[in-house]
């Protein structure tokens, strides 16, 4: 049910600035702001005047004038919610909105709830439920891959391809109810063979989508990398070199770093969250301990681990020493890889600085595809960038291939394609009509919950919970 009321609300973020923009929507908002604003010609009705159009003016409690305002108006249909919508641009006093806000609840205007303009413009007909959702992701993103992945997403291209084959389906849906109404006279309405090929193609675009959501879920969240390795190998320092600030303590006592530490780092338009861990060694000391607990933990979540390794120790040390050290190293890059098997890993050999060129020569014989460099100095910090980014296939981005990054549709998405397994094993084991339009009404159903086409006041008010009361 579409609440008629008029609602308000800021639009712009809460505190001090140059402006900020008041919003209300409901088929009474243009004649509700018509009473309280003064136009400078004093001679104009908002109400008569054209839509998309703005007004300069003041905003009047009274014979108080509150602020000299710019008044957008919007009318129905052509407005974001569907209903008529006014915009109120006023001086960024956290007095001037509170007065304002206040004014026009005084006068008939009810706060709004988070996310509902967003809302209105669904149950409006606006937008569809993906497409709403992808308003609250475009808000957040923070990464050129993330706000694509949310352009895409409202501009429609996942709905509508989502939508187009529930619509097949539902033809076909129709026709064998109508086979079910005649049973009697043994009659087929739906080509078998057309509704298997429907069905391959409903398959092949299901799983396509599915299997895009591990990849748009990182880009959307960023890609998760665990920076690890012994104490002092310069893991903060290699944080800080990525990062270019102080963000980790850098100190040559081992176990100075106890606790991970986090930040992001945009590369080539993609968000890496890069962890500092604490350094892997056996110890003693009860809270190091919990220390190199959390960095086996971190590491299982990361997407990318770089394995850091000290290249200094190999100075002054004989033939013999060196080979037992390179040995040693080899075992534990091959211990990684067993216990991270699905994780990319990187070994970076750090502190080359410090060698000469026959011990990295040395170093590179026996550590293959590692990559060379000095965190101290930043010295071949361009060259991990690089390999960083060759990860990441941003090719799907590019020629704008739908791509999954909401869980909610992630999951529609596979209870839609059990249904459609279980149809295609209805069809292969010659199931009756009755049977086969039992999964496909469960496909359908949960297809709709992905466009909005089926929904639930449970299911909408878990969404727009989350929005920002101006949104």
């Amino acid at each position: 049910m579409i609440n008629q009321d008029t609602i308000i609300a800021l639009a712009t973020p809460s505190g001090i600035g140059a402006i900020a923009v008041i919003r209300l929507s409901g088929e009474d908002s243009i004649n509700i702001v018509n009473r309280l604003f003064i136009s400078r010609n004093k001679r104009k009705n908002l109400l008569k005047e054209k839509t998309h159009t703005i007004h300069l003016g003041h905003v009047k409690d009274h014979n108080r004038i509150i602020d000299e305002v710019l008044v957008s108006i919007f009318k129905n249909p052509t407005s974001y919610t569907g209903e008529n919508v006014v915009e109120i641009s006023c001086h960024g006093s956290i007095y001037i909105q509170q007065e304002i806000i206040q004014l026009f609840i005084k006068n008939g205007v009810r706060l709004a709830s988070p996310g509902e303009f967003t809302l209105r413009a669904f149950l409006n007909g606006k937008l569809d439920l993906s497409q709403a959702e992808a308003v609250a992701d475009l808000i957040t993103s923070d990464s050129k891959a993330s706000h694509q992945i949310a352009m895409q997403q409202m501009r429609g291209g996942f709905s509508n391809e989502i939508e187009n084959l529930r619509q097949e389906l539902l033809n076909f849906a129709s026709l064998i109810e109508l086979e079910l109404d005649f049973a009697e006279e043994d009659v087929e309405f739906a080509n078998r063979d057309d509704f298997q090929k429907l069905v391959h193609k409903i398959t092949s675009v299901l799983k396509r989508l599915i299997e895009s959501f591990a990849f748009g879920n990182v880009l959307k969240n960023g890609i998760p990398v665990a920076i690890i390795g012994e104490p002092n190998v310069g893991k903060s320092t290699l944080l800080n070199a990525l990062l270019n600030e102080e963000k980790a303590i850098v100190s040559h006592i081992a176990g100075t770093t106890r606790d991970a530490i986090e930040d992001e780092l945009i590369i080539d338009g993609v968000s890496y969250r890069f962890i500092d861990t604490a350094g892997i060694r056996d110890t003693e000391d009860v809270v190091e301990n919990i220390g190199i607990k959390k960095t086996f933990e971190k590491a299982a979540l990361a997407q990318v681990i770089i394995y850091l390794i000290d290249t200094s120790i190999i100075r002054n040390k004989n033939k013999e020493e060196q080979l037992q050290f390179l040995n040693n190293l080899e075992e534990e890059i091959d211990k990684l890889k067993i216990k991270f098997p699905d994780k990319k890993l990187i070994i970076v050999a750090n502190k080359t600085d410090l060698l000469s060129e026959k011990e990295i020569e040395i170093f590179k014989q026996h550590i293959k595809n590692m990559i060379l460099l000095s965190a101290k100095n930043k010295v071949g910090i361009h060259q991990l960038t690089e390999e960083l980014t060759s990860l990441v296939n941003t090719g799907a981005l590019s020629n704008n291939q739908t791509i999954v990054s909401n869980s909610r549709h992630f999951e529609a998405l596979n209870k839609a394609l059990v249904e459609i397994n279980n149809i295609q094993k209805g069809i292969d084991n010659q199931l009756s009509s009755d049977l086969i339009a039992i999964d496909i009404r469960q496909a359908l159903y949960h297809m709709g919950e992905i466009t909005g086409t089926v929904t639930t006041e449970d299911l909408l008010g878990n969404i727009f919970a989350n929005f920002c009361i101006g949104k």
